[in-house]
């Protein structure tokens, strides 16, 4: 299909990054991925499976790209075609080098083989198999105490039964009885010793458990809220290879990383009316815009959407994502995990002040080419001395670097 060769080259456009064979998966991922699959299958545009037998040539596709106005123009009657097939023209990106545009034909020409390993089996809620989550451990611990509270009733019943039995075959009169709770407070009177080591050992392991609990107050690490809309990232940034930033565009220009809004969404679903779902989640979008997918007509009455929140700071803490992302050069999976594979958004850290501090500890500044630290770089002879520049060296530790 023809229509593919300019959709194909409008894609590559945005591709402004590398300029090597071996930066084509990550210049697609992060740009092309958006619209397209290096497959058959149809995204927004048509897969990109056999594109350079479609165009007359490589050559023809990099002059393209970088003029196709210009070859319009000419006459070329393969970019003519292409115009008349698609209404949209792509902009005029000379600025890009030829070997920009051939890295990304060389990995859709021959994309990696993926290798599947086996990943180990998740329990039910969620945590590794072969590990013990903690409050199943205390609820274990306590079920098997408050069992042998029972068998201590149990067996002092016994006890007296057999007393009063025994009395009566002597023919004696059975000893006073005491009760339970007497049992045990005699018990406890005539076995001090041990008494005094029981309620220090259950005093400690009050203390410690509670200490813990109280430790964890505000701390909400694997929250994952049901959402208005069922917004998957597996399909995102995932199967389509969606670039975090691409949405999520604050994380590289300020403190919050935003929340996308719905006209975002609309850049590709103006195109794309039915996910893996349905249309059923698709449908809330152009609800809350008030759009008629079929005649592609906005309305008045908009409503927003509602997104629970999932990740919240506490007011007194400062945390800048440019600052992270920009430069300190962070991917964003070191702190939300691995978000492609996921579906629905959750808090995958615990975001304590003990998480970051261990963060700042044994992260290394990335100075080399890095122009935010080359001042600081020339300055200090002393970062040369063959160990990490750790962000704790340059007073990532300061109480009023996150506080204030």
């Amino acid at each position: 299909m023809r229509l593919a060769s300019i959709l194909f080259s409008s894609l590559l456009l945005l591709s402004g990054f590398g300029a090597n064979a071996q930066d084509g998966e990550k210049l697609f991922k992060q740009n092309c991925a958006t619209c397209h699959s290096i497959g058959d299958n149809k995204v927004i545009g048509p897969g990109l499976a056999g594109v350079e037998d479609r165009a007359p040539s490589r050559e023809w596709i990099v002059k393209w790209v970088k003029g196709p106005a210009a070859m319009i123009a000419s006459g070329d009657e393969y970019a003519n075609s292409i115009k008349d097939l698609d209404p949209s023209m792509m902009t005029d990106f000379g600025y890009l080098e030829d070997d920009q545009i051939l890295a990304i034909l060389d990995y859709v020409k021959n994309p990696p083989v993926k290798v599947v390993v086996d990943e180990v089996p998740d329990l039910a809620d969620g945590s590794a198999a072969g590990t013990l989550d903690e409050n199943v451990l205390r609820n274990v611990l306590l079920a098997i105490g408050g069992l042998l509270l029972v068998l201590v009733f149990v067996l002092s019943s016994v006890r007296r039964s057999l007393t009063q039995l025994l009395s009566v075959k002597e023919g004696v009169d059975a000893p006073e009885e005491r009760g339970t709770w007497g049992s045990i407070t005699h018990w406890m009177s005539t076995h001090r010793g041990w008494t005094g080591v029981a309620i220090l050992v259950g005093t400690l392991l009050f203390l410690q458990w509670g200490v813990k609990d109280l430790m964890n107050i505000g701390v909400y690490q694997g929250y994952k809220p049901t959402q208005p809309i069922a917004f998957s990232h597996k399909i995102h940034a995932g199967q389509n290879g969606v670039n975090c930033v691409y949405c999520h565009t604050g994380a590289e220009k300020g403190k919050h990383s935003n929340i996308p809004s719905l006209n975002v969404c609309m850049n590709c679903h103006t195109y794309v009316q039915e996910g893996p779902s349905g249309t059923t989640e698709i449908a809330k979008i152009y609800a809350a815009l008030d759009y008629n997918p079929e005649t592609k007509v906005y309305g008045d009455n908009t409503t927003p959407i509602e997104w629970v929140r999932v990740h919240n700071l506490p007011d007194f803490s400062y945390f800048n994502h440019s600052q992270h992302v920009v430069v300190g050069k962070i991917e964003c999976q070191e702190c939300h995990g691995a978000m492609e594979e996921l579906g629905v958004a959750e808090q995958h850290s615990p975001l304590t002040m003990g998480w970051c501090i261990n963060c700042h500890r044994e992260t290394s500044v990335q100075v080399a080419d890095n122009g935010y630290y080359e001042d600081m770089h020339e300055r200090t002879p002393s970062w040369h001395d063959g160990e990490a520049v750790t962000v704790e060296r340059i007073g990532g530790l300061e109480c009023a670097k996150c506080h204030y």
